[in-house]
């Protein structure tokens, strides 16, 4: 994508100026250039989440959520979003100034920049490298720092508690998750999430529609999603933000801008679990069977069908499933799914070693 938009610079230059950019600065606005094409959307479609999810809340309970503000209430998420812009930022006496606003920023800043190595079709991601599975654990592995400093620098017993219960949480489904993605990658071979979707591909030209999921990595399937809600605190898993019990967990201090980067953070990083599923186990940007005349539809708009589809399975647990208690979640985590993925990693790796399946 990088090299596409570097191009396109070199060519508008030259066009328009008749001098052609040095190589370095036409790389620099190729780079510029594709984050903004990336992002921009993103928050778009972030807000646009929030909308979504108070739509289908509302409509599995019988109500009509947002309808005032602008045509069919598509324009809330906007209003919102100026209403908070406009208030007061108000920082605690005794928190810790530099801290407590420096978290909200780490959080939203880290659920974006998750999105660099999502492919949205062949060789079209801002960074398409071959670590990119290892560079998504570990954005997300430090998005606990962003709650822990919340918690932290508010100077309050019940944000600090809170932290606490949300890291301890996000801890305990990312060892589950990091088991499920190496059974993943041990069927193909690559940290690459492009040679994901393409191993993927071949199961497809085989007959087995869609990709992993149909597949004996089925039941990881399922245990990464749950972990997914567990990892981004969306019920049945909102323990943290439980309102009786810890008055909206870590943020509760936090008002104006500050409170809006943290929902908007939780929301970016739902869009982005979605992704992930639909790229580890549902083909990406491929069309679920392999029929010619699916292939004429673009790559990218298959893999946003996807994430739409997860994202409303997501908003229809919320509206479905009761809420844990934390003994239950804590237990789910270190005495189901983690022994769960870890057999499955020794009966993957065993099985293709056993059969000689193990990738090139």
């Amino acid at each position: 994508m990088v090299d596409l938009f570097t191009g396109l610079v070199v060519a508008l230059s030259t066009w328009l100026f008749g001098v052609e950019p040095s190589a370095w600065l036409a790389h620099l606005i190729g780079i510029i250039v594709a984050i903004l094409v990336v992002t921009l959307p993103l928050l778009i479609a972030v807000a646009m989440s929030v909308y979504a999810d108070r739509k289908i809340w509302a409509a599995m309970q019988m109500r009509r959520g947002p309808n005032v503000v602008g045509p069919f209430g598509l324009l809330q998420s906007f209003a919102d979003g100026l209403k908070l812009f406009l208030k007061e930022t108000i920082v605690p006496a005794g928190a810790n100034k530099g801290i407590f606003l420096l978290a909200p920023m780490i959080t939203f800043t880290l659920a974006l920049i998750g999105w660099a190595v999502i492919p949205w079709d062949e060789n079209m991601a801002i960074a398409n490298i071959n670590v990119g599975v290892l560079y998504l654990f570990a954005i997300s592995s430090l998005g606990v720092y962003g709650i822990i400093m919340s918690g932290w620098a508010s100077n309050s017993r019940y944000a600090f508690l809170g932290a606490l219960r949300s890291s301890a949480q996000m801890v305990s489904y990312e060892v589950s998750i990091g088991f499920i993605i190496v059974t993943v990658l041990l069927c193909v071979g690559s940290l690459n999430l492009t040679d994901i979707v393409n191993k993927q591909k071949e199961l497809l030209e085989l007959g087995v529609p869609f990709g992993f999921v149909f597949t004996p990595l089925f039941p990881m399937f399922v245990v990464f999603f749950i972990s997914a809600l567990a990892e981004t605190n969306r019920p049945p898993f909102d323990l943290p933000e439980a309102e009786a019990e810890l008055v909206a967990g870590y943020q509760v201090e936090y008002s104006s801008m500050a409170f809006a980067l943290f929902f908007l953070g939780e929301y970016a990083n739902i869009l982005l679990m979605c992704a992930m599923t639909s790229l580890l186990f549902f083909g990406g940007w491929l069309p679920p069977i392999d029929w010619a005349p699916l292939y004429w539809i673009p790559g990218p708009l298959w893999l946003i069908l996807k994430i739409c589809f997860f994202f409303f399975v997501f908003a229809w647990v919320k509206a479905a499933v009761p809420r844990y208690r934390y003994d239950q979640l804590m237990r789910l985590g270190w005495k189901v799914f983690l022994p769960l993925s870890l057999a499955w990693v020794f009966l993957t790796a065993g099985t293709l070693v056993l059969f000689d399946w193990l990738p090139a």
